[in-house]
């Protein structure tokens, strides 16, 4: 009986526990075939090399800090508030690995411009959502501009 394939998942998943315990120089093959328990001819099933393997985990960090969390969010809720408090409850409570994650791929945008140009299209994500919401409650676009600025502030800066 042939063994398992390690899927394709865990190869990204293990590449984000690295990206954010040491930044993009500690996501190399080998290593991470190591925490995985396999050889590294696997990886090479998925991937046409490492640079391959970051672009699908920035791809799996998008989805999870910004298409996931404005899922839950919008589920089953309809008020502007009622979501305000929701997105401000899911961000005071990302702490953890999502945090390291997201905290790692700021800091390597600092050295490499199309991590930089990711940052700045998703971060313009969660800025334009953070206005439907707060223009979802009357204000006036300076005063929603001031408010997402502020929310958002606040949450990257308390991580610090």
């Amino acid at each position: 009986m042939a063994a398992a394939r390690t899927p394709r998942e865990r190869w990204i998943a293990e590449g984000l526990q690295a990206l954010a315990g040491g930044g993009p120089g500690a996501v190399r093959i080998e290593p991470l075939a190591r925490a995985l328990g396999v050889t590294k001819g696997g990886f090479y099933g998925y991937f046409d090399d490492r640079g391959a393997l970051l672009d699908e985990m920035l791809d799996a960090w998008e989805r999870t800090s910004v298409d996931e969390v404005i899922e839950r969010v919008e589920a089953g809720v309809d008020d502007a508030k009622a979501k305000l408090r929701r997105l401000s409850a899911l961000a005071g409570a990302r702490g953890g690995e999502r945090l390291k994650i997201d905290l790692a791929v700021r800091d390597w945008a600092r050295r490499e411009r199309r991590v930089a140009r990711r940052l700045k299209r998703i971060d313009n994500r969660r800025m334009e959502y953070l206005r439907s919401l707060f223009g979802a409650l009357g204000l006036d676009e300076d005063e929603v501009e001031v408010r997402c600025l502020l929310f958002y502030s606040l949450w990257i800066g308390s991580h610090f």
